[in-house]
Order: structure tokens, then sequence, then C-alpha cells
């Protein structure tokens, strides 16, 4: 048995979109816009969720985590990013590697698990709303809230520790625009099994579960509707959780696209650009439709912007 030459990396090189001289200056205006409205979006969300007392329910609290959660997640990579976008070096460190790492699996995993919580959320305030206030608790909604921050953040640590002790034997060209764990794990010499599985049973556990308990939430939420004599009735009751379907739809939608069809051993520069526009345009458009599907958070953004507006006036 050869000796394992253990070379010690001490950065990495993100290739991302090198060689593409024309696409990266595309891809800098398009992903710094992006990046705006997503900061701008989820922010005036999280400020209008804590301003208007009216949406001080379990539903905003939820929605207002959503938001802190994808400024997060954009803000893991997106920055450096545009960086390396306008920069010949594409370096990251170890050390910073690693935290970008940790921080995308956790912002990641999490969402996962708060969009299956906050289907349960609707299930309780449709099916049984005269025991929702007692159910779902401000206590229980921190409970939750922070059960999923704190276990995904924790598994996204374990994954992250295993997989950037393997020795990497020098090799440093990550074929990716950020420090994505299955790209970084492509240049380990060493047994990569104990991280292979680790992320399979994370997966398991945050794709398909969450989203069969989506399924069956809303497979009851609409039995419920159904039952309600009035169309006026069945109108009101969908609209509750029309914004938070379409935010489901879209998520794990491009998720289950980018990871079911079919692996090439070199990634094609157009599946590259697809998971930057997915990674940017998601955070982005979950405001947007939250804000278009839901009279609540427009009259309460109005509210909040006529008292800014009388202050300064």
């Amino acid at each position: 048995m050869e000796p394992v030459n253990r070379t010690e990396v001490s950065e990495f090189f993100l290739k991302g979109f090198s060689g593409y001289p024309a696409l990266e200056r595309l891809l800098f205006p398009l992903c710094s816009a992006m990046y705006l409205v997503t900061l701008l979006g989820n922010t005036a969300i999280v400020t209008v969720s804590v301003l208007d007392v009216s949406l001080h329910t379990p539903m905003y609290f939820f929605l207002g985590n959503l938001s802190i959660l994808d400024i997060c997640y954009t803000s893991t990579f997106v920055p450096l990013m545009l960086v390396h976008l306008l920069s010949a070096r594409k370096t990251i460190s170890f050390i910073g590697c690693a935290i970008q790492m940790c921080l995308s699996l956790s912002t990641g995993s999490t969402e996962c698990l708060l969009l299956a919580i906050m289907a349960y959320d609707r299930y309780l305030a449709i099916c049984q709303p005269l025991r929702y206030p007692v159910l779902m608790s401000h206590r229980l909604c921190l409970l939750l809230a922070g059960a999923a921050w704190l276990l995904c953040l924790f598994k996204s640590v374990t994954e992250t520790v295993i997989a950037m002790r393997l020795p990497f034997c020098g090799h440093h060209v990550v074929s990716h625009f950020t420090c994505e764990i299955l790209a970084v794990l492509k240049l380990a010499c060493g047994d990569t099994s104990i991280s292979e599985a680790l992320l399979l049973m994370g997966a398991i556990l945050l794709l398909p579960v969450p989203l069969a308990f989506i399924c069956l939430s809303y497979t009851l939420i609409l039995a419920t509707i159904l039952r309600v004599p009035s169309a006026a009735g069945r109108r009101k009751a969908f609209s509750t959780c029309s914004a938070h379907l379409a935010v489901v739809m879209l998520f794990y939608g491009t998720v289950i696209f980018m990871y079911m069809k079919p692996q090439s051993k070199e990634a094609r520069i157009s599946d590259k650009v697809f998971t930057v526009l997915y990674a940017v345009v998601t955070p982005m458009l979950n405001p947007v439709i939250y804000s278009l599907r839901n009279k609540e958070v427009k009259e309460a953004a109005r509210k909040v912007w006529g008292r800014r507006r009388g202050l300064t006036g």
C-alpha cells in the first residue's frame, strides 16, 4: 500500500467561471442586482414583521426567520463570488472555505425544516382554528425555530469537520464558485465514505422527510378547505397558505431539478450558471411572493411606511 502524500493545503482556488471572462462580466451586474433585491426585500419583511403589531403571529414569526435565513444563505457566498467575478485571483483560505461550507450547509438545511414547520403552522391554523392559539403558542414557536437552527448547525459543523480533516494531497482547485462540500470532497485523496454516508443520511432527513410532511399537511388542509360551504370562505382559507405553497414549490422544485438530473463527470458551464441563478433567485423571490400574495403584508408595509413618513415629515 502506497503512503498517502499528505501535502497540506492552505488555500483553495475556486474555479467558478474561469476561462469565460465575457460570462463573468455578464453575471456580475446580474448577480449584484439580485443580491441587492434579496437584501432589501428580506430586510423589509423582517422590519415590517417586527414593527407592525398585527403581524406578531406565528405565521409571520416563521416568515421573519425565513427572511433572515435567505439573507444569511446568500451572504455566505455571493459577496466573495462577486469579487471573484472581477478578479483573476479566485482563492479562499482553508479556514475561510470551511466556514463558508458550514454556514451554507447550515442555512440551506434549516430552510428545509423551517418550510415544514410553516406547513404545520398552516395546518393548525386552518384545520384546528379554535385551538390554534393554544396549540401554536409563542413558546412552541421559539422552540421549533430554535431547534431547527441548532440541529442544522450541529449537523453542518459535524459534516464540515469530517470533510476538512481529510487529506487533499496538494489538490486545491475546486470546480465550483463556492466551497460546496461535494466539490471539495472530490479533491480528497483519503477515504470519503464517512462523509458521503453522513451527507446521504442528512439529505434523506432534510429533503424527502420534510417534503412528505409538507405534502401530508397540505392534503389535510385541502380536505378541510373543500368542506367549507361558501366559495368566499374557501378562497380566504386558501389565500392564507398560497404564498407558502408557492415558496415550497420554488425551493423543492429547483433542488429536485439540480440534484436528480444525471450528473456528468465534469460540470458543464450551463449547469454552473443555472446553479448560480437558482442559489440567488430563490431567496430573492421569497419576499416578492409573500408581498404579492398576502394582503396583510402589503397593508402592514403601507402602515409602517406611512408612520415613517409622518415622523420625518
